[in-house]
């Protein structure tokens, strides 16, 4: 199995508007360099006009410049620990790699080994979705993460106290870094699953969703969640950026979601809404 390989050299405000973008289109890892980004694609699901077109969308705005190559699977660890850096969700959150050393101030620490999965904690999104977990009570509620990428979100609403989580996402490399993921976290009893909501088909109602996915999924399985959110849980939603906000609100309050708060940062953006 061959990767390709796209080195963009482009301007800092858009490393992670191009991470987003070419994620839609079959990106499967990420990684931020000094220049710009690193992107990687598996050989078999690369489009080149559909990649062509983000490229030239933000070409003159981002001083963008690309070198394309070609790779061997190869030790996604190895090449993570060479740009992985250790973050901060405020005063209470740590989130890091295992080659990192602890921080026992921190009340929550999460490690995650990332591979080529998306939700290091680095993109604003899981950031924001952390943000909004941490204002919200976990305890004794089954948490449902939908997309999970690397099962952060999962991890952090173990931590927060739930009673049963729930993760899948349709990608087998998130899939596989998931479950290595929840190992290290102490979760050995919970296995990612693979899928889409509606080709996993979770069972019962759940107090929590969590979905960081993006603007056009969310939209589409708005009214999934809303069939798996008992009256009076919680829906957490990212993946969009804040001038989507409108739409995301509205499509919700179409299924009897109401908007609690959202949160913003580096333009993306993150909502928490409760099922009336």
């Amino acid at each position: 199995m061959h990767y390709l390989e796209f080195k963009i050299s482009c301007k800092e405000p858009f490393r992670e508007i191009l991470i987003a973008e070419l994620a839609e289109i079959g990106f499967d890892s990420f990684l931020e360099t000094d220049q710009g980004v690193d992107a990687y694609i598996e050989e078999s699901q690369f489009e080149r006009d559909s990649y062509q077109e983000v490229i030239d969308k933000y070409q003159v705005a981002a001083s963008i410049v690309v070198e394309e190559g070609l790779m061997d699977k190869v030790n996604w660890n190895e090449e993570w620990e060479k740009h992985y850096d250790p973050i901060m969700v405020g005063e209470k959150v740590y989130v890091r790699a295992s080659f990192h050393d602890a921080k026992p101030e921190f009340e929550y620490e999460i490690l995650i080994n990332p591979k080529m999965s998306f939700g290091t904690g680095h993109h604003a999104t899981t950031y924001l979705m952390i943000s909004h977990q941490l204002e919200v009570d976990h305890r004794a509620c089954r948490v449902l993460d939908i997309g999970a990428g690397t099962g952060i979100l999962g991890i952090m609403a173990h931590k927060l106290g739930a009673a049963h989580v729930e993760a899948f996402d349709i990608d087998e490399w998130c899939v596989e870094n998931g479950n290595e993921n929840f190992d290290l976290n102490g979760m050995q009893e919970i296995r990612m699953g693979k899928g889409t909501v509606r080709e996993v088909k979770p069972q019962g109602e759940f107090e929590i969703i969590l979905a960081n996915i993006n603007k056009n999924v969310l939209l589409d399985e708005m009214e999934v969640y809303a069939s798996l959110v008992k009256k009076g849980g919680k829906l957490f939603l990212s993946g969009f950026y804040e001038h989507d906000i409108a739409d995301i609100e509205a499509k919700a309050n179409e299924f009897s979601f109401v908007k609690e708060s959202q949160k913003t940062k580096d333009n993306w953006a993150a909502l928490l809404l409760t099922k009336k």
